[in-house]
C-alpha cells in the first residue's frame, strides 16, 4: 500500500463529501425558511454517518449547526 495514494485519495473523497454536504444542508434551509418551518434562530443537530463496508468501519459523527 502507497500511504500518499491513500492520503491523498481520503482527502478527494471528503472534499466530495464536504462540498455536497454544504450544498445539501444550505439548499435545505433555505427551502425551510421560505415556507416557515425554520424561523432562521434555531440550532440544528447535524449527524453524519461514514461506512466503509470492505473494511467493517461505521462511524457517527455528532455536531450542531446554528443559524444566528
Amino acid at each position: 500500500m502507497n500511504e500518499e495514494v491513500l492520503n491523498i485519495q481520503i482527502r478527494k473523497f471528503l472534499k466530495k463529501v464536504g462540498i455536497q454536504s454544504q450544498r445539501e444542508i444550505e439548499q435545505t434551509v433555505k427551502d425551510c425558511l421560505k415556507n416557515d418551518s425554520l424561523s432562521g434562530i434555531e440550532n440544528l443537530n447535524a449527524k453524519m454517518l461514514l461506512e466503509v463496508p470492505e473494511i467493517d468501519l461505521k462511524v457517527s459523527i455528532d455536531g450542531k449547526i446554528e443559524l444566528e
